[in-house]
């Protein structure tokens, strides 16, 4: 049995990227691996879930209005 990983982050909780975040195509109008959101980018965490299979948290991250990423806690920091 794999042990739930708890989440550090919360909804509403403003973080930044870490790194270049890239379409893996969940954006299909958007070229594969274009950066959806660059290091440093400022973002509001508006959901947060379960990768079924890990049991980690997965954070739905806007970033901006036409862009929310699904993003894991070693992609992201609060500020």
């Amino acid at each position: 049995m794999m042990d739930i990983r708890q989440p550090k982050f919360d909804w509403g909780q403003r973080v930044k990227a870490l790194q270049d975040l890239e379409n893996d195509g969940s954006y299909p109008e958007r070229d594969p691996e274009a950066v959806l959101a660059a290091a440093g980018t400022v973002g509001e965490i508006v959901q947060v879930g379960m990768h079924a299979e890990t049991n980690t948290p997965v954070y739905l991250v806007e970033f901006s209005e036409d862009c929310v990423v699904g993003c894991l806690e070693e992609e992201i920091s609060p500020l």
